[in-house]
């Protein structure tokens, strides 16, 4: 029998298989799960248990840009520059989201 924690997480969790390795996309704020008001600036952290990371990554994701700040800031995925798959990967559910790595260089 499969426990109710599992059905229903209390967490927002993610397994990812991101260009052919695996990891954990997971939040420590409940609110994700039930509150669509809590998806405008959040917090995730990643883990892959690659040799490449020596710990766990935080990520700030933004998904609303106001039309203002486009101006001031670099598109992180624009022609010429590449961008990580993971990014992409949460783009998937938060479309045109910003990704910051919090001066982690992205290794993903």
């Amino acid at each position: 029998q499969v426990s109710p924690g599992l059905r229903t997480p209390r967490l927002p969790v993610w397994l990812c298989s991101v260009s052919g390795r695996h990891g954990v996309l997971f939040g420590t704020d409940s609110r994700l799960l039930s509150d669509w008001k809590c998806e405008r600036i959040f917090h995730l952290y990643f883990y892959s248990g690659q040799q490449e990371q020596t710990q766990t990554a935080h990520l700030t994701i933004d998904t609303h840009s106001h039309h203002w700040e486009e101006a001031q800031s670099e598109d992180p995925c624009r022609p010429g520059r590449r961008c990580s798959a993971l990014e992409m990967a949460i783009r998937t559910k938060w479309a045109g989201a910003t990704v910051n790595w919090n001066g982690t260089v992205p290794f993903f």
